[in-house]
């Protein structure tokens, strides 16, 4: 018997407002700056990329690059991207 398997993608589960904020904390609280940026990617591929760029006024190209793990994206670019996500960045 063979058994195939593939990568985890974790937009596939992504499905409500509550599920994206828990995801987006325990991301940053687990593996810091590169895990948010991770999630920040997973969620707008769960929302549609094309949605996420809309929204951000970023083209969609500009936002797969800074939403791409190993980039540094502007603080500016995670911010419209965090609220267009309809969350808010907060210090605590």
């Amino acid at each position: 018997m063979t058994v195939t398997t593939s990568e985890w993608d974790a937009s596939k589960y992504l499905d409500s407002p509550e599920m994206l904020k828990e995801y987006l904390q325990v991301m940053l609280e687990e593996n810091g700056i590169d895990g948010f940026q991770r999630a920040l990617g997973d969620i707008a591929k769960a929302q549609g990329m094309s949605e996420i760029a809309r929204k951000t006024n970023l083209s969609r190209q500009n936002l797969y690059k800074a939403l791409n793990q190993g980039s540094s994206p502007k603080f500016e670019t995670v911010k419209k991207v965090v609220e267009a996500l309809g969350c808010k960045l907060a210090v605590v």
